[in-house]
């Protein structure tokens, strides 16, 4: 199960690799630096150092629960901050934190490759197994993969941002645009994604060989970025189509042409014969609601008696160290004994008892976790914005805090239906750490906030600029709620006098 895997140890294993034959033509872009912070290469913010502790998946054992806890309190600001790839951040570390830190994560099982400790960029569907939804429960794909990973020498050049995605076939993860998605099918298949492009060709593969396909198509995107002298950090920054890339990987994957089948990852995580008929397949339509994340409550499986799951959401993502404490004894005590942290700023404490999840629920309620799908907070993130950041002009976690508020303790009659756009805040332009798809942007300027909708093309819709949270967080707060709720008929953009898009 999912619930209950705690990260493998693994030793780098070097294999040979070659370039990959190909005619495709390749223009050469610049080459970047990738900075992403990591657990052992600390980000040094205005607040102290930032340290990324990727958990593939979000699967957490409890004492990897409470060794994060410890590094926080001993090290850092207290806090534990979720990612929007289900990994956890500890910021405000001292300068000298670096080594203690490492011992506390190495000694936990959260560091099983140095090498390879900002590459495990791994989300999963974090219901897996428990809701009865899925095609098959990915927790042996997701113990495979990041073993696969750790074991491949050649992936340790992977960027910090890549990102796999392992989908249990209900599309969540499948929808937030990784690099490599391996999405579940029925009757013992898998269908395995390059990059976001819904046009592009998948490829269907055994269950069983999922994992080791992979690995395979990331290593062949790192050769085909060497192929054509870029340095290139996401599958969509390659100056060849993810068609051809995952064409490329197929024809790996067989072994056909005289060279492809001894080099790469075939070589290293079996024969080309291992992987039987790949066919390059249409990629399936997702469902419209697929990336809303897990809903805050009680999770009840296939089961009417069986083990009830419990979903929380963490306000902007920051857990104090007494509301992941709870967490992390509900889980030992009541649960199965492990935590599931979702790409959407959540928890999932999976195996409790009926009898006993509601008052748990409520515990966690009072604590203050989102346990309400009816909560304000849902659907609502921001960067870190100041103090913690030189770049922001502004707190936006206070001022999206405070524009709650205005708005009252219960989402708007319209928002409650699950339709509401997402909105996230940023304090300036970069707009570090939002979200892919249909989005409503409150971003800070030097004359206060600009607010649009983001189409899922990526166009921007402007509503209204220049709103000022000092003294009127309510007509901010109003500004953005009308926006979450494009349907309204009354709402035209002042600045465009375009009608809202209608969300689909």
């Amino acid at each position: 199960m999912l619930a209950d895997m705690v990260m493998p140890s693994a030793r780098s294993s070097a294999h040979s690799a070659a370039p990959v034959a190909s005619a495709t033509s390749c223009a050469v872009s610049r080459a970047r630096d990738d900075a992403c912070p990591g657990a052992l290469r600390l980000h040094q913010a205005d607040d102290g150092g930032l340290a990324r502790v990727r958990v593939p998946g979000g699967a957490l054992g409890t004492a990897q629960a409470a060794a994060l806890r410890l590094a926080a309190s001993r090290l850092g600001d207290g806090d534990l901050h979720l990612t929007s790839r289900g990994n956890v951040q500890l910021r405000g570390l001292r300068d000298d934190s670096g080594a203690e830190l490492a011992r506390i994560l190495d000694d936990a099982g959260l560091l099983p490759s140095a090498a390879h400790e900002r590459v495990r960029n791994i989300v999963a569907s974090p219901l897996s197994g428990l809701d009865g939804r899925g095609r098959r429960d990915i927790g042996t794909w997701l113990t495979e993969l990041d073993r696969l990973v750790c074991e491949s020498e050649e992936l340790r050049d992977l960027s910090g941002r890549f990102l796999f995605a392992v989908d249990d076939g209900r599309g969540d993860v499948a929808s937030l645009g990784a690099d490599v998605t391996l999405l579940a099918e029925r009757e013992g298949r898998a269908l395995l994604r390059l990059g976001a492009d819904a046009a592009a060709p998948a490829l269907r593969v055994e269950s069983g060989r999922a994992a080791a396909a992979a690995v395979t198509a990331a290593e062949v995107f790192l050769e085909t970025a060497r192929e054509c002298g870029v340095r290139a950090w996401r599958v969509a920054e390659l100056p060849v189509t993810s068609g051809d890339l995952a064409r490329r990987t197929a024809e790996r994957l067989r072994g056909d042409g005289s060279d492809v089948g001894s080099v790469g990852s075939v070589g290293s995580v079996g024969n080309a014969s291992d992987f039987g008929d790949v066919q390059l397949v249409p990629v399936p339509s997702l469902p419209p609601t697929a990336d809303e994340g897990p809903e805050p409550g009680p999770v009840r499986g296939p089961r009417p008696s069986g083990p009830v799951a419990l979903s929380v959401l963490a306000p902007l993502g920051r857990l104090t160290g007494g509301q992941w404490q709870l967490l992390t004894r509900t889980a030992e005590q009541e649960g199965g004994g492990g935590l599931r942290l979702t790409p959407w700023r959540g928890v999932v404490v999976p195996g409790l008892a009926p009898g006993g999840a509601p008052a748990a629920l409520a515990a966690l309620g009072d604590a203050g976790l989102v346990t309400d799908p009816s909560s304000p907070w849902r659907g609502v993130g921001a960067c870190a914005g100041r103090p913690g950041c030189a770049k922001s002009l502004t707190d936006v976690r206070a001022d999206a805090a405070a524009a709650l508020a205005s708005r009252g303790g219960r989402r708007a009659p319209e928002e409650s239906t699950g339709r509401a756009l997402p909105v996230y805040w940023s304090g300036c332009e970069r707009r570090c750490g939002h979200p892919r798809g249909e989005r409503v942007e409150v971003v800070a300027g030097a004359d206060g906030y600009r607010i649009s909708v983001v189409r899922a093309t990526g166009e921007a819709l402007p509503v209204r600029s220049a709103v000022h949270s000092a003294g009127h967080s309510d007509d901010l707060a109003a500004t953005v709620a009308a926006a979450r709720d494009p349907r309204s008929p009354d709402h035209r953009s002042p600045d465009t006098t375009r009608p809202l898009p209608t969300t689909p």
